[in-house]
Order: C-alpha cells, then structure tokens, then sequence
C-alpha cells in the first residue's frame, strides 16, 4: 500500500488528487490536506466581483466530492514537512493544523505540494481589503466585497457624482496581471451596461514594461496577416475603451483615497481613487521543514521566496544567460524523491520578464505566471510519474516543461451574451526558447489571438465545464485541462 498526500485543493492540487485516486490501485490512499472546506474555480472571480455572479457559482464543497470518490480530505493548513519521519518512527510525514488549533500528523510515501500562493497585501501599505484600502478579487470573498463597492460607486454616480477608478497590481513584483486586466475591461463594461461609463475615469496601473506582457515577456500574435505585439493589443482595446494607463509602476502605499506610486525611471507620483482593484504579489504559504533529529532544513526544500525547490537550475546567472532549458520538467524535489510541487507552489528558476530596477533601487517587474492551465497540466503529470514510481519505475516517468508547453486563455472583456466579447489567446510555449524561435521565441504558427463574442461563449462553456469536472461527474477525466 502506497500513501499518496496531496497539500492543497486548488487548480492543481485537485486536478492531482482526482488522477491519483483514478489511477491508484484500490489498496493506495489519497488524502488531500487544505485548509478550505470549497474548491473555487478562480478564474470566474472577477464576474464576482462586478456582480455577476454570487460567490457559490464558482465554488464547490469539496467534502462530499472526495468522499464520493474515495479519497480522505483533511480540512487543515499544512505547517511543516518532516520527510525523514521523527525520532519515533523513520515514516514521513506532515503536520497539519485546523481551524480550532487541532494538530494533526499525515503520514505519507509520495508527497505534493500544490498549496498555491500566500496572499502578501503586507508588503504594500495600506494594500487590500482586510485593513487596507482597495478591493481584491482573489477570493470569492473579496470579489463580494469589489461587487459591493461597485454597487455603491454606481449609485454615487446615478446621482451624478464623477468617480475615478484604478485597477492593476498594488506591486512591482506582482504577478496574475492577466486577472487584472479581465477585471478592469468588465468593469468598464458594466459602467456602460449600467448606464454611468460618462462619469467613471478608469486608470490601469501596472508594473509591465510594455501593456500585454502578463509576466511573459509580452508575445506576438499572427492577426490577418500580420504579426502584432501584444503592447498593441493591450494598447487598441485600452484606448477604443477610454482606459487610461500607468506602465512600469510600483505601488509604495495606498491611502483611503489615493495611491503613491514610483515608475522605472524614478518618479514618484500619486493618482487618486474613489475605488481601487489592485492584486498583491505572491510568495509561498511558509511551509517548514525539519530533519529526523528536529533541526531546521528548511533551506533544503524552499527558496527565500518560500516557494519549493524543484529540477530546475537556480544557479546564479545575468538574465540574458538564462534559457528555456533551465526551467523544471518533472517538478521533483532534488533533496527527496518522493517530494513533488505543483502549479505556484514551485519556484520558477528565473523571470520570464526582464527584470528591471528604478535609480531608487525598486524592482519593477512582474513574476511568471504559473496559473490554469499550466497548473493543471503540471499536476496531472506529477501524479503521473509518481503513479509509475510506485509501480516500479526509478525516477519520474512524464515531464511538463513550462518552455514545452502551450496555454490557451480566455479572458473576459465584458460578460454579455449578445454584446460580450473575450480575448482568446494561444501561446507555444509559455517559456519563450529563442534557440528553437530565434525572431519571436514562440512558434507563431501556434500562437494567436483573437476577440469577439465567440470568446465569450467559449469563456461561459469553460466555466461550466470545469467546475463539471472539478465535481468529478461522469467522464470528467475527458475534459482537458
């Protein structure tokens, strides 16, 4: 009997968990350990967050799922990994706290990290909803909370006040600037639904060099003939929606109603809100580590940005030596074998964006983005080379390269079913690999984008369709990740 944990229930964690449990023999265990009793399918938050949808459209409970399929749910947040098992017993395991303080020991032979990201509204002042002064979409909770505080800025409006409103990231080191970017097109979307787009200033802050780089170094698209940066992309819908943008900003701290923001060449400015969207930058949960003897080793396992160490190479190098091929293909952890990570949980090597460095000393540039898609891929082929690991095999079997690997998306950019429309975009590979695509770094007969009302639909189509497969139905297993 093998012992497969699972830590987290997320895009990849779930995904990870459901294949494991298909796969496994009968006399092997799943257990998945999170401290969320709900999976929440986190693209559709930002139809939340402009009211849309109710929170409970785009979660699922995940007790009665796994018990359904046979796989035991820890409700608890994972605190530390001991892989080397205690003084009492050499087995591996981790400790796991639940809500009401109750530690509990999971014991495992083949572990997954896919615990997903902190959260870090700290490392800006004054940043997010809890506390601070701007909305999230991050959760269903926090979209609940923008959608509420639209309502009221749409009111103020109706009453014909004129109201200004930024969204973006709340750092220079933020990732997920695509969920931004859906966010602020539906909210300008809505405006015009509702009637009050003449009083709104929208601005979109960002800490991308160019608009459209989503922490992938921008791309270029084959549109009628023609290749298109995605700056020109970003910059026409932008500009055909009287969206007004910041680009290469930090945002230092953020007041009831302003933010005070540093840009690429040194300046320092604020701009001022009534309502403000802005995403916080990502690091890992904090997970520990401990040897058999107690002793810290933590270092082993994690980066400093908390993030667990992987096949990839983080050796020390100028950005303009790094290449495709240093990025992780198995997801194994080289300290221990039977140690995976999944979708954000690992660290990814190096940026994908050029990193860049105001004259004060601020790094000003988005992290890679590691979400949907590849999330679920990466899980999908850990499981499975663990699956064959356990059946024998000496090392991983299936590999999941982010630099081999494509990704469609679909983002929003306004939910009507007759005049909605979406951006939907392919990209080969994720990574760009400028030895195999000297010009562009992609293979541009497989990168492309387009949008319309077809973008739509296909959006709506995939939020059912996954929240179908999240609830493992019959033939889930079907639908792609």
């Amino acid at each position: 009997m093998s012992r497969v944990v699972v830590l987290g229930a997320g895009v990849a964690g779930h995904t990870a968990a459901a294949f494991a449990r298909r796969w496994l023999g009968k006399q092997d265990t799943v257990t998945v350990v999170s401290p969320k009793p709900d999976y929440n399918w986190i693209p559709s938050n930002i139809w939340v967050g402009v009211g849309l949808m109710a929170p409970q459209k785009v979660t699922v409970p995940l007790a009665p799922i796994y018990e359904r399929a046979g796989i035991e749910f820890v409700q608890a947040a994972a605190r530390s990994i001991h892989p080397e098992g205690d003084l009492e017993s050499q087995t591996p395991y981790v400790l796991a706290q639940a809500a009401d303080g109750t530690v509990k020991k999971v014991p495992y032979d083949f572990l997954i990290n896919a615990t997903g990201p902190s959260l870090r509204f700290d490392k800006t002042e004054g940043l997010g909803p809890d506390g601070g002064h701007s909305m999230s979409v991050c959760t269903p909770d926090h979209a609940a909370m923008a959608s509420a505080a639209l309502d009221e800025e749409v009111e103020r409006m109706r009453r014909g006040e004129h109201r200004k409103f930024i969204v973006g990231v709340g750092h220079g080191t933020c990732t997920c600037e695509g969920a931004a970017f859906e966010y602020i097109v539906n909210l300008e979307f809505e405006l015009r639904r509702r009637g009050v787009r003449d009083r709104a200033d929208i601005t979109w802050v960002t800490n991308e060099y160019e608009l459209g780089d989503f922490g992938m170094g921008g791309m270029h698209i084959r549109h009628k003939g023609y290749v298109i940066p995605s700056s020109t992309f970003n910059a026409s819908l932008f500009a055909e929606r009287g969206i007004d943008w910041i680009t290469r900003a930090h945002v230092h701290r953020v007041e009831p109603d302003r933010i005070h923001y540093e840009t690429l060449d040194g300046t320092v400015a604020e701009r001022e809100f009534d309502f403000a969207m802005l995403l916080p930058p990502f690091t890992g949960v904090g997970l520990k580590a401990y040897a058999r003897d107690g002793a810290d080793i933590t270092e082993r396992l994690f980066m400093p940005n908390e993030f667990m160490r992987v096949d990839a190479d983080y050796n020390q190098k100028p950005f303009s030596e790094w290449t495709a091929a240093d990025w992780p293909r198995t997801y194994q952890s080289p300290a221990y074998q039977n140690i995976f990570a999944a979708g954000i949980a690992f660290a990814p090597p190096h940026a994908i964006s050029t990193p860049r460095t105001s004259p004060n000393g601020t790094l000003i540039a988005p992290a890679p983005p590691r979400t949907g898609q590849p999330s679920a891929t990466i899980g999908k082929a850990v499981v499975h080379s663990i699956v064959d690991m356990i059946g024998g095999a000496p090392e991983p079997s299936h590999t999941a390269s982010m630099a081999d690997m494509g990704a469609a998306c679909v983002a929003s950019a306004g939910a009507n079913p007759f005049t909605g429309t979406a951006a939907s975009m392919i990209v080969y590979p994720i990574v760009p690999d400028y030895q195999r695509y000297p010009e562009y770094g992609r293979d541009m007969d497989l990168t492309f984008g387009e949008i319309g009302l077809a973008g739509h639909w296909i959006k709506i189509l995939l939020h059912h369709m996954f929240l179908y497969k999240a609830r493992l139905l019959p033939g889930w297993q079907r639908i792609p990740e």
